[in-house]
């Protein structure tokens, strides 16, 4: 499914399926792929069908030259992804990105009360974007608002299904679980009022996209291995055939 051919240095392009690093922003993977081609002599257009969170990692998708115009019917697919909620604590940002606070107790919690709250969350939901989100606002980034300490209330909250929340292991304070969403969901948002139901509140330790609809992170390259993949094809082409 990612085997780069000969099509990705021309312009038709081709989508690239990408394992994102902890920390890098998808932006940050796309400036990579397109500075390669340009350290290449080739002026390419790459996209992403998708944004992961920095504190996220997993499948990212990258679309080049003409396929960028299919990027919007990628992005309406649905995801799955593994990872972690940690009960007891919270953050603002309702991941790792910001301090912890608001410490309690979770003895208390029982394996059926959290498995049973999980399979409730299976259906439709309307879901208001964190503060710390791409998501914009008045010109803004809401994360741009939020580092300056700004709430903003009347965030647009969107529909969003939650077609499978399996949690897989429990090891309190932590629960390892499985979620397939819909399009736009924030799973950072879920881990929140997932441990808010439970009443100990709780925040999204960690977490790995592993599929967008029929693409798989098994099919994924490492971001190295795919700027190397570009600079081979590139250097096997014959002068002129990838301009």
């Amino acid at each position: 499914m990612n085997s780069i051919t000969e099509s990705i240095i021309h312009d038709e392009g081709d989508f690239l399926l990408i394992d994102k690093p902890l920390d890098w922003t998808s932006f940050d993977v796309v400036a990579k792929v397109r500075n390669t081609f340009k350290n290449c002599g080739l002026k390419r257009k790459v996209g992403h069908c998708g944004t992961l969170d920095p504190k996220a990692t997993g499948l990212l998708i990258l679309a080049t030259g003409r396929k960028t115009k299919e990027i919007s019917g990628l992005e309406v697919l649905d995801k799955v992804y593994d990872g972690v909620i940690k009960l007891g604590v919270m953050t603002d940002s309702h991941d790792v990105e910001t301090p912890e606070y608001g410490h309690c107790t979770t003895d208390h919690l029982t394996e059926s009360q959290i498995r049973s709250l999980a399979a409730g969350f299976v259906g439709k939901h309307l879901q208001q974007p964190p503060m710390y989100s791409a998501a914009w606002h008045e010109g803004k980034r809401l994360y741009e608002h939020a580092r300056k300490g700004k709430v903003i209330k009347e965030r647009k909250a969107k529909e969003i299904v939650i077609y499978r929340f399996e949690v897989i292991r429990i090891e309190l304070p932590m629960v390892y679980f499985i979620l397939h969403v819909s399009k736009g969901a924030y799973i950072r948002v879920i881990a929140h009022e997932f441990g808010s139901l439970l009443g100990v509140g709780g925040y999204l330790a960690a977490l790995r996209r592993v599929s967008i609809g029929p693409y798989s992170l098994c099919d994924a390259k490492t971001v190295s291995e795919t700027l190397e993949t570009i600079r081979q094809q590139v250097s096997t082409t014959p002068t002129g055939e990838g301009s």
